[in-house]
């Protein structure tokens, strides 16, 4: 009590040492609160509002950022996988057209013998002829030759027939030789 009865001699020490006017003290109390009220109702609710709006709009634009992030990681993930096929599909199409150009290549050589066997073929085929030309034609001259040198031996004309008979004899003994 004594305690009690000592704190509310200071009290009224303070008071008439400062000069407390109780009924402009309670007056202004009464004044704090009706302004601390209007301030609450219409400006500081509204700006809590904007305050709660204001931190709705961060956390949504983060959620849409960390999302755009995650789309953003697949899709590069996605350009790599198509880069990687589309790079693997290159690789085989270089391979199939270079296989292509092999056989390609092959298939023309393989053509080019064929058309210089061609050729070889057809040149023994002409040269054979034109040696079995030349050797009628040195038959024919020779069988000529002979008759010629019969009947001139012989110092007579000979007929037709004799001719041929010379002629046919000196080209077989020719065929046999040769």
């Amino acid at each position: 009590m004594i305690v009690l009865a000592s704190l509310t001699d200071t009290a009224q020490g303070i008071v008439e040492t400062f000069g407390i006017d109780w009924p402009m003290l309670i007056a202004q109390a009464i004044n704090f609160l009706i302004v601390a009220f209007v301030i609450w109702k219409f400006a500081f609710k509204s700006i809590l509002s904007t305050i709660k709006e204001r931190e709705k709009q961060i956390a949504d634009s983060l959620r849409n950022a960390d999302k755009i992030k995650l789309e953003l990681e697949e899709t590069e993930k996605q350009q790599q996988e198509t880069l990687q096929e589309a790079s693997l599909e290159a690789k085989k199409t270089i391979s199939i057209a270079q296989e292509q150009a092999k056989a390609f290549i092959e298939e023309q050589k393989e053509d080019a013998r064929k058309q210089a066997e061609e050729i070889i073929s057809k040149a023994k085929l002409a040269m054979e002829q034109e040696r079995e030309r030349v050797l009628r034609e040195a038959r024919e001259e020779i069988a000529s030759l002979v008759v010629l040198t019969t009947s001139k031996v012989l110092s007579k004309d000979l007929t037709e027939e004799e001719k041929e008979r010379f002629s046919t004899k000196a080209t077989e003994e020719l065929n046999l030789v040769s």
